[in-house]
C-alpha cells in the first residue's frame, strides 16, 4: 500500500501524511469535522500510488517565503539567451554559411582586406560632396565666429559709469559687465548702439557701430579706435614684402624723374 499526503483546501495548510496501512473512511471524515456547508470526502488508499492535494495559495506563499540564492563569484553567469558563438566566416561548406559564406564571388567586397571605406560610392562624386554647405560656423567655417566682443550703450547705467571714466576692455572685465572665455579673450571690444547714453565717457574699443558711434559724438563722448592686432607671418614673408616694397618704391620715383626730364 502507498502513503497518502494530504494538503488542506483552507488558507492555513495544513499537511497530513497517513501511512499505508490506515483505511480511511467515514470515521476519519467524521474526526475532522468540515466547515458548515461543505461535505466530508473519503478518500481511500490504493495499491502503489501517492496523491498529493495542493492549495495554490499556500504553494504561492511558500514559494515567495523561500529566500533567493545570493551572487557570489563562484555562481555568476550570463543570462540564458543573452551569448551567441560568432560565425565562422571563411572556414568551408560546414562552417554554414556555404562556399562564399554571404560574401559572393567577385568584387572588392569579396576579397580580403579592409573592403570599401565608409561614404565611397565607387569614384563618382558622393552624397557629402553633392548636398550643398551652410556657411558659416554651421558649416564649419570660421567665417561665423564672432570676431569682436559685443558692449552695448545700455549697460554703462548698470555699471555705474561717472563723467570722465575710462571704457576699455579692461575696465569692463574689471566691473564684472563682460566675462570672456575661450577664444573670446584675445578678441577685441565693439561697441553697439542698443541703448542711450548720458554721461560724457572716455572709450577706447577696436570698433564702433554707425548707431553707437552717433550717439556717442552727441553725448559728448571721446572715441579712441584701438588698432587691429598684426597676423603673425613668418621673417621670410616679411622680408620679401620689403624688399618688393624697395623695388616699387625706387620704379615709381625713377619713372617720376623720367617725365620731369622728358618736359
Amino acid at each position: 500500500m502507498a502513503a497518502i499526503t494530504l494538503l488542506s483546501l483552507a488558507p492555513t495548510a495544513t499537511l497530513l501524511r497517513l501511512p499505508a496501512s490506515t483505511t480511511l473512511s467515514s470515521t476519519f471524515a467524521a474526526a475532522h469535522r468540515p466547515l458548515s456547508g461543505c461535505r466530508s470526502v473519503v478518500v481511500r488508499a490504493r495499491p502503489q500510488r501517492c496523491v498529493t492535494v495542493v492549495c495554490s495559495a499556500a504553494a504561492a506563499e511558500a514559494t515567495e517565503a523561500e529566500p533567493a540564492e545570493k551572487f557570489r563569484l563562484d555562481n555568476l553567469s550570463p543570462q540564458k539567451g543573452s551569448r551567441r558563438r560568432p560565425k565562422r566566416k571563411g572556414r568551408g561548406i560546414a562552417a554554414g554559411q556555404g562556399a562564399s559564406c554571404g560574401f559572393g564571388m567577385r568584387g572588392q567586397k569579396s576579397r580580403s582586406g579592409p573592403g570599401v571605406r565608409r561614404g565611397f560610392e565607387g569614384g563618382q562624386m558622393p552624397l557629402y560632396r553633392r548636398i550643398p554647405k551652410l556657411r558659416g560656423i554651421a558649416g564649419g567655417m570660421h567665417i561665423g565666429l564672432p570676431k569682436y566682443v559685443p558692449f552695448n550703450l545700455r549697460d554703462v547705467t548698470r555699471g555705474g559709469f561717472k563723467d570722465g571714466d575710462e571704457i576699455s576692455l579692461e575696465s569692463l572685465k574689471s566691473r564684472g559687465l563682460i566675462n570672456p572665455s575661450g577664444r573670446e579673450r584675445k578678441l577685441p571690444l565693439k561697441i553697439l548702439g542698443d541703448g542711450d547714453v548720458s554721461v560724457k565717457l572716455n572709450i577706447k574699443a577696436g570698433a564702433f557701430s554707425a548707431s553707437a558711434k552717433e550717439k556717442l559724438e552727441a553725448a559728448g563722448c571721446t572715441l579712441t579706435l584701438l588698432p587691429k592686432r598684426k597676423k603673425w607671418l613668418p621673417q621670410s614673408y616679411l622680408k620679401n614684402q620689403a624688399r618688393a616694397e624697395e623695388y616699387f618704391s625706387k620704379k615709381k620715383g625713377g619713372a617720376g624723374e623720367s617725365d620731369e626730364a622728358s618736359v
